[in-house]
């Protein structure tokens, strides 16, 4: 317990740090908020007022103090461009690509530890050089060529979708989530590839070793020895890996987004950057700084469960 307060204490600090270097990178950025919400045909009274209002005028430390309290609160202030809260905006769009990063690492943990499991038992059989083969390509294959290649064959060719025509969760959720599977499996091939490899040289490592000769001396089975001994210790690196793979998919969904014209907080970014909406952009940071934080607590939570080593140390 100890531990684990002592690792949510050091998450805090960090999710603080990087607050702190993202505010501060976005403050030096030779821009006026005051100026890109009334434009630049507003007089110099108007805009100075409004700077006066929004505290602009105030030490940069200051500033950052009154935006981290109130984000404390769950207030990242308004949008510039949208002229709402920066919370009421992002919630959908977190929404989505949570779900959108969910189901990629839904599909990843049916399809890759099935394939790993079944590749590493026919080790040196055609299957396993088929499955190797093919998990290289996809790992070669960007994922939004993949989303490309996808909306192309699906959408303009069998027309099973309308590329572009996004359904809200609001409105059918049958309809959302069936649209995001194709995303899905963009983002999610090349890193099923990748931990089918991971996976499969795992078990076959445990497999040479003398604890497993051991437990067949013994009279053990080989569907005992491979799922208590071999497979629970092949895991132990995999969930380290899982950990990073996780991180990987919500930047894919991100990237993907803009191929299939998903709402999310991709394509909210992308558009605030270049609108220099420094609010929406500060609060999407943080999200995904703490998204992070989140997967690697978790992951080195789940590693001392199934390494007793780690635990006891």
């Amino acid at each position: 317990m100890k531990k684990i307060g002592k690792k949510i204490g050091m998450m805090l600090l960090t999710l603080l740090f990087v607050s702190l270097l993202v505010f501060l990178a976005f403050s030096i950025i030779p821009s006026d908020p005051a100026t890109t919400i009334l434009g630049f045909d507003a007089s110099e009274e108007s805009i100075e007022a409004l700077r006066e209002e929004m505290g602009l005028n105030q030490p940069v430390l200051i500033q950052y103090a009154k935006w981290i309290g109130n984000a404390l609160t769950g207030d990242f202030g308004y949008s510039y461009s949208y002229q709402i809260s920066v919370q009421e905006l992002l919630h959908d769009k977190i929404i989505i690509t949570c779900v959108l990063s969910g189901l990629s690492f839904l599909l990843l943990l049916l399809i890759s530890i099935p394939l790993g499991v079944f590749s590493a038992k026919r080790k040196g059989h055609k299957v396993d050089s088929l499955i190797t083969f093919l998990c290289q390509i996809n790992m070669a294959i960007p994922q939004f060529f993949i989303g490309i290649m996808l909306t192309y064959f699906f959408g303009i060719v069998l027309r099973i979708f309308t590329p572009g025509k996004f359904v809200s969760y609001q409105d059918n959720v049958f309809a959302f989530l069936l649209y995001l599977m194709l995303p899905a499996i963009s983002i999610a091939l090349p890193k099923i590839a990748m931990t089918v490899k991971v996976l499969r040289n795992a078990i076959v490592e445990e497999v040479g070793k003398d604890y497993v000769r051991t437990a067949y001396s013994r009279g053990n089975s080989s569907g005992n020895v491979f799922y208590k001994h071999i497979l629970k210790n092949a895991f132990i690196p995999l969930v380290t890996f899982v950990g990073m793979i996780l991180t990987d998919l919500l930047v894919g969904s991100i990237i993907i987004e803009q191929v299939f014209g998903i709402p999310g907080l991709g394509r909210i970014l992308l558009s605030s950057i270049s609108n220099r909406d420094y609010p929406v952009v500060q609060a999407t940071i943080l999200f995904l700084a703490f998204f992070v934080l989140i997967v690697n607590f978790v992951i080195e939570i789940l590693y001392q469960i199934v390494d007793p080593k780690v635990r006891n140390v």
